[in-house]
This record gives structure tokens, sequence and C-alpha cells, in this order.
């Protein structure tokens, strides 16, 4: 168990999939997803902040280890897997995840469980769109994307596309335009999130908030971390999920 060792372990099934959940905390809800190699004790520590900070956090173990590092050439066996893996498409274009049915009613779970305007989703690397499928969901008021590094920018189609299909895009457009922001955050030089920011922007215009870090590389909130993105994301947390309301 490692690192998780103090979380509430339970099981989550909906939209016939079933995946283990870790919880802890008091407080408005905040799903982490994860990112690849998997759910390491550098999420697991984003996690323990967001506790700390007042939120009842929720994560999910969706591939690779939980609450461990991994064991020499397991990230490589973890990103093979991924490749061929029905649940986390990393090439397909145009396309929403198979796991947003299972996310929303998730998110819509921790809602009811928990109160307030709504709960956040963080979505990091391989997971970072992820936020974006949960929030054409009304019970996610605070989505955070994370450097969205799917689909892999293999050209310039792939480098643009948010792995959203139409529909759920024009979704995202219509909650951001009612009142729901979306905050992004990456590295300004990492070249996994490819163009992804630049079409936030062109179809969400001042609704979506990009923070774009100076220096090199790519995980935001763990094993690269930077203090400003995790000060910015728990700050948008905090201001979207307040009782009070956003």
């Amino acid at each position: 168990m490692g690192a998780l060792g103090s979380w509430v372990e339970d099981e989550h099934r909906a939209d016939g999939r079933g995946a283990t959940t870790y919880r802890k905390g008091d407080g408005p809800g905040v799903v982490v997803l994860h990112e690849s190699p998997g759910l390491t004790p550098e999420v697991v520590a984003f996690g323990e902040h967001l506790v700390a900070a007042g939120f009842t956090v929720v994560l999910p173990h969706l591939f690779g280890p939980a609450g461990r590092r991994p064991r020499p050439g397991e990230a490589a066996v973890v990103i093979s897997r991924l490749c061929v893996s029905r649940e986390v498409s990393l090439f397909a274009t145009g396309a929403t995840t198979p796991l947003a049915g299972w996310l929303r009613d998730l998110c819509r779970s921790l809602h009811a469980a928990r109160g307030g305007p709504g709960v956040g989703v963080v979505g990091m690397c391989v997971t970072g769109g992820y936020a974006l499928a949960a929030m054409t969901d009304p019970s996610v008021a605070a989505p955070v994307v994370a450097q969205p590094a799917v689909p892999v920018p293999l050209g310039s189609g792939r480098a643009a596309d948010l792995g959203l299909d139409p529909a759920d895009l024009d979704r995202v457009a219509e909650r951001a335009a009612a009142g729901c922001p979306v905050l992004g955050v990456r590295y300004r030089t990492d070249v996994s999130t490819g163009t992804r920011f630049e079409t936030l922007r062109d179809r969400l215009g001042d609704d979506f908030v990009a923070v774009e870090l100076p220096g090199r590389g790519h995980a935001t909130l763990t094993a690269d971390l930077h203090p400003v993105a995790v000060e910015r994301v728990t700050g948008f947390l905090v201001e979207r999920l307040s009782p009070a309301g956003p």
C-alpha cells in the first residue's frame, strides 16, 4: 500500500466499469486523476496537499502501480499497455475517453456526498483531457487540465486535439461560457502538450485560464513539481468550490 496506507480504499462501479478508489479528507470533493506510470507517491503527495487545504480527495487507480514507485522497467510496460488499451487511447482524435461515463458518475457521487457548488477534477498528462470530459456533467465546477499529452502530438491534428468528440467539445464550450472556467497548467516548452492550449484559447476565450511555467519539465504537480502550479491549482479549487459558491 505504501503512500496510500492512510487512505480509505473502495471501488466505484458505473457505466459497466469498475475501478479502485482511495479517499481522504473532509470538505468539498476533488478527483485527482493520475498520470503515467501510475498512482505514484508523488501523485499521492499532491492529494495529501489538497487534503491539508481542506478538500475531500478521491484518487482513482486507473493503471500502473498504486502507492509505490514503479519497479525497473515497469514504466515502459505501462506505456506499452496503454498503447493498446481500449480505455486510454493515446492516438485517436475527435474521440472522448471511454472512461468518461464512469468518471462523470464518480463526480456525481462525490458531489452528492460532499455538497457545495460542485467538485473539482484534476487531470494530468495522459488523463489531462479527462477533466474536460468530466466537466460536461454539471457536478463538476472546477476542471483543471495539467500538461495534457493525449493524443500523442504526432502531426498538427493530434497536437491540437483535446481528446473530445465534437458534441462534448461543444458542451465544454457551453459550460465555460455559462460560468465554469477551465484552468490549464503546463511548462511552456513542454512539447508533449502540443498546441492544445491554443485550441482551448480559441474555443473558450477568456474562460480558459492558462498557467505557463518557465523552465524545462513536464509533470507540473508531481515529479517536476513547480510551486506556482501547486499554488494556482489550489487557489482555483478553493475559489470555485467554496461553500459560498464561485
